[in-house]
This record gives structure tokens, sequence and C-alpha cells, in this order.
């Protein structure tokens, strides 16, 4: 179960990763070569990440956690 929950999550993170950086019309590369941060790994929900990491890609976005977390699990609850 717990398993599960953590592959869920790391879904979530890669989706609205996904959002935002297409929102802004920037490429994967465009975002490591800006953070140095590899965005497809993330994207593939494939990679956790940091808390650093995140507050790194929130800053890079301009957007706060509370920002980028919001719409998590949107879809499961709107079933």
């Amino acid at each position: 179960m717990k398993q599960a929950n953590n592959n869920l999550l790391l879904l979530e993170l890669s989706r609205k990763l996904k959002e935002l950086r297409k929102e802004r019309g920037l490429t994967q590369e465009d975002c490591y070569n800006d953070t140095g941060i590899h965005f497809s790994r993330i994207e593939q929900g494939k990679r956790d990440i940091s808390f650093t990491t995140l507050y790194k890609i929130c800053k890079y976005f301009d957007v706060t956690i509370k920002e980028f977390s919001d719409g998590f699990f949107e879809s499961e609850e709107n079933k």
C-alpha cells in the first residue's frame, strides 16, 4: 500500500511539473540549463526529489510550495 501511495505522489509531482513547464513554453533542456535539475527524470515519475529540490523548482517557476501542490489528486476528488 505504501509503495502505491509513493508512486501516486510521484505521478502527481511529475504531472504538475510538466504542466508548469509547458505553460511557460520551456523545454526540459531549458529548465536543466537554468537550474541544473534533471526535469526529465522527475517528469517520468521515476525520481523522487528532496525538499530542497522542490523549493528550487518552486522558486524557478515563481510559485509557492502550496501553489505547486494545489490540485494534487484533483482527479481523485472528482470521482
